[in-house]
Formats: C-alpha cells, structure tokens, sequence
C-alpha cells in the first residue's frame, strides 16, 4: 500500500511542477499586459487574476512584479491612497516591445493548440477506447 500512496504524491508533485511552470509564465504575460493597459499595484493586480481564477498571494505577486521591473519591463512609482502607501507599476517602452513579441507568439501558439486545422494541420483524432 505505501507504494500506492508514493505514486499518488508523485503524480501530484509532478502536476503541481507542472502548473507551475506553465501557470508562473501566463501570470507574467497577464502583469505585463495589464502594466500596459495603465499604472497598477499589487493588490490590483492580485484581485484581477483572481477574476481570472488564479489564487496568488501577495508572496508570489510582488516577486512577479519586482521580477520584470528589474528585467526592464516595469517601472514603479510610490503613491499614497487613502492613506496606505502603494507602489504602481507600468509597462516600460521595453515592457511594451516584449508584450508585442509575446502576443504573437501567443496567438500563433493558440492557433496551433486550440485550432489545429487552421495552423494549417489535420485535426487531432479521437483516441480509440482501449479493449
């Protein structure tokens, strides 16, 4: 039975790994994109990818953000609002360049994932049930 149990947490890491790693770059590309739209601050961003179904602590976001303004794709400014100082964040030219590039890279990886036939490939075909 502990082997059982082994496999299970080991298809579980592997998933969570997994997740991570594609989840962690979508994260990314929703900050920068909404940087660009206008000036945005941490708990602004946290509660929009949550509308997005991304539960993220202010533990992951601020690393994120501090992150791509150190890559030079965001730049800060302090505010004070209501009070409670906040830090706003804003694509940068550079930020603004690399959104560009990712977005195309995006749509051409959505054609080909989620419409196979208009990337100019055969549809998938359904697995056959297994005897």
């Amino acid at each position: 039975m502990l082997s059982y149990r082994k496999s299970i947490s080991v298809d579980k890491i592997m998933s969570d790994i997994l997740n991570r790693l594609f989840f962690a770059g979508f994260v990314r590309l929703h900050v920068l994109y909404h940087a660009a739209q206008e000036p945005i601050c941490g708990v602004e961003i946290m509660a929009e990818l949550g509308r997005h179904g991304y539960r993220l602590s202010p533990g992951t976001v601020y690393p994120v953000l501090h992150e791509l303004e150190r890559a030079g794709y965001l730049t800060s400014s302090a505010q004070v609002v209501s009070g409670k100082h906040r830090r706003y964040y804003a694509a940068t030219a550079e930020g603004r360049i690399a959104l560009k590039a990712a977005r195309e890279k995006l749509r051409e990886l959505a054609v080909e994932v989620l419409e196979p036939s208009a990337a100019g490939r055969p549809a998938p075909r359904p697995k056959r049930a297994r005897r």
